[in-house]
């Protein structure tokens, strides 16, 4: 049969990993995903993770998914749907074969399509693909559970552990299917099973394993398809997900300036992921703490900022509710504070491993009395990294609390990450108080910035109290002056709006569109994936994506007057497009809502988007 292999060479492919939530689909998408961000691919990611935390073995709502878009040129996102699909199981083919193209190649495991299989997936016959209507010639159909037994039959595993390496298995057939380097991979579990060489050994061996089926049956129902990579900045890359990028975008910026990093935080899904890693980097100054709850996470950032630190605080919204006090409290202190957002499904517990852009309007508004907060958000996994360094420094030169919003789409999923050069990243520059003003000095005292100058306990003849009662702003003292109080409300909000943030840049028809999309934060990949789409087609489409929202950048209201048509596509009931409206006079935009936990899908974008151009 080799002599009918085909080498097909592709711009780009998607793959979903699927399977039981103990199938290990995130391992093996995130293996694959290194092993292409490493041989220069551009990928983009998306684990679509069970909200149950421990579903009945085989059910239809323990799925677990990992979707991952590879392309020679830049991606943008995950994909709408996938090329190949991996099923592990039944229910994973029952749920999953939806986000299959027409046509997509199906790796299964025959082992886990028995009678009490099926019946759990809720299939009605034992012809599971007439039943969907699958073409069983696109089916790769591998007794994986049986040929991993045998291939570790030697092993001394036992058999629940020996069966916990099939998602090894298919990886290795996929990295066949793609022309991967096999070696990337053993690399990766050398290092993430280095203390256990054994599994190590076994995970290797399985993998091989399944790349030699694929090599000897040559039964890639599609071809084998070469992706070559058409990077074009030279550098070091490294495939990285959201919240690490986030984590190390904040111990860049404590390193920028000369402070020791801080993490006071509570475990909450998604976020917890930063506090894991953060805590791997003690040997960089990091501090992590990990509290009784989420208000002592915040504030004991508020006192590790008084006492001179970066300090940062990280949750996702039901956390937003409970910090809003002591973020209050950093306000009026004016002190430095980085409040890490990343959104999920809600309201309460909501859909904890889902993901919206729903705390937009919570983080703007949600304190009690005038409390104004910058707020920016992140628009991709690689992005974090950035926007976590221009939180830290708005927030060290301002002396302002700091909004960062990711969500769960960007901090679980991941990019090809260029190592950066921190020497070519802005320098931050806390205003600390200067010594010339020892005996004059009081604690509210401001720059040309309206930031209040810092003090750090310890420097001699600039001892002082601050607190959450409202001060004076001449002698720092308590004070409950009406006119006082009306002052420092004014200057606390024109601190805030004398922050400069760059201008939002316009994308594609930007001189002459028919229609102008605005988005913010994670959505923008798929954003413009429909604007690109939209103008090969011949549609005059731009785009405007947000990632500073308060302050908004000065040409927002010059940028939304422009265009005859606007729509605002946002993961919630309109929350950017009412702040808009707030900020820029007759603005009546167009609206494209969505609310499903999921990201948005580009084909519905454009056809959405199309109906708008038609109106």
């Amino acid at each position: 049969m080799a002599d009918t292999l085909e080498i097909k060479e592709r711009e780009d492919v998607v793959v979903r990993f699927s399977g039981d939530s103990g199938d290990g689909m995130q391992l093996a998408g995130n293996i694959f995903s290194t092993v292409s961000a490493t041989v220069g691919n551009s990928i983009s990611t998306f684990p679509d993770y069970p909200a149950d935390i421990r579903a009945p073995q085989g059910s239809l709502t323990g799925v677990s998914g990992f979707q991952v878009h590879i392309g020679a040129g830049q991606v943008f996102t995950p994909g709408d749907k996938c090329d190949v699909l991996v099923a592990m199981n039944a229910a994973a083919l029952k749920t999953q074969y939806k986000y299959a193209k027409a046509g997509a190649a199906i790796i299964i495991d025959t082992d886990s399509f028995g009678k009490s299989d099926l019946e759990k997936a809720a299939f009605k016959t034992e012809d599971y693909l007439g039943e969907m209507g699958i073409d069983p010639d696109r089916v790769i159909a591998c007794p994986i559970s049986t040929m991993v037994k045998d291939c570790l039959a030697d092993s001394g595993m036992d058999v629940k552990s020996i069966l916990k390496c099939r998602n090894m298995f298919a990886l290795g057939l996929v990295c066949w299917l793609f022309d991967r380097d096999l070696n990337i991979a053993f690399n990766y579990l050398k290092e993430k099973f280095a203390k256990k060489a054994g599994v190590a050994e076994a995970n290797i061996k399985v993998i091989q394993a399944g790349y030699d089926y694929g090599h000897n049956t040559h039964s890639s129902v599609a071809n084998v398809y070469r992706i070559e990579s058409k990077t074009k900045v030279k550098g070091r890359y490294m495939d990285i997900t959201g919240n690490k990028a986030t984590a190390y975008g904040l111990i860049a910026a404590a390193e920028k300036a000369g402070l020791k990093l801080y993490l006071g935080s509570y475990p909450i899904t998604p976020a917890t992921d930063v506090l894991h890693e953060l805590s791997k980097h003690k040997s960089l100054g990091v501090t992590t703490v990990q509290c009784e709850d989420e208000i002592a996470g915040c504030a004991s950032a508020v006192g590790a900022s008084f006492a001179g630190a970066l300090a940062v605080t990280s949750t996702s919204g039901p956390g937003i509710c409970l910090k809003s006090e002591a973020m209050n409290l950093a306000v009026i202190m004016e002190l430095p504070l980085v409040v890490l957002d990343v959104q999920r499904g809600g309201p309460a517990t909501g859909l904890p491993t889902k993901s919206e852009q729903t705390d937009l309007l919570q983080c703007l508004f949600g304190r009690n009395g005038e409390s104004p907060m910058p707020v920016m958000a992140a628009t991709s996994p690689t992005d974090c990294f950035d926007a976590a360094y221009d939180a830290c420094k708005i927030a060290l030169e301002h002396m302002t609390p700091v909004v960062l919003l990711t969500d769960a789409y960007i901090a679980n999923g991941s990019g090809a990450f260029k190592l950066p050069n921190l020497a070519e990243y802005p320098a931050i520059n806390p205003p600390y108080v200067p010594e010339e003003m020892k005996g004059t000095w009081t604690p509210y005292m401001r720059n040309a910035e309206g930031s209040r100058y810092w003090a750090v306990p310890g420097r001699e003849g600039f001892q002082h109290i601050l607190g959450g009662l409202e001060k004076d702003n001449k002698t720092g003292a308590i004070s409950t002056d009406p006119e006082n109080h009306d002052l420092m409300t004014r200057l606390r909000q024109e601190k805030i709006d004398k922050i400069q943030v760059p201008d939002v840049e316009v994308l594609g028809d930007k001189d002459n569109a028919d229609l102008l999309i605005v988005g913010f934060g994670g959505t923008y990949g798929h954003l413009r994936a429909a604007m690109d789409e939209m103008r090969a087609a011949g549609k005059k489409v731009a785009l405007a994506h947000f990632k500073y929202i308060n302050p908004l950048p000065k040409n927002t209201a010059e940028v939304m007057k422009k265009y005859k048509k606007v729509v605002v596509a946002e993961q919630n009931m309109g929350q950017f497009a009412s702040f808009l409206r707030m900020k820029v006079d007759n603005f009546v935009p167009y609206q494209f809502n969505q609310v499903k936990g999921q990201p948005f899908v580009v084909a519905e974008l454009v056809e959405a988007f199309e109906e708008i151009l038609k109106k």
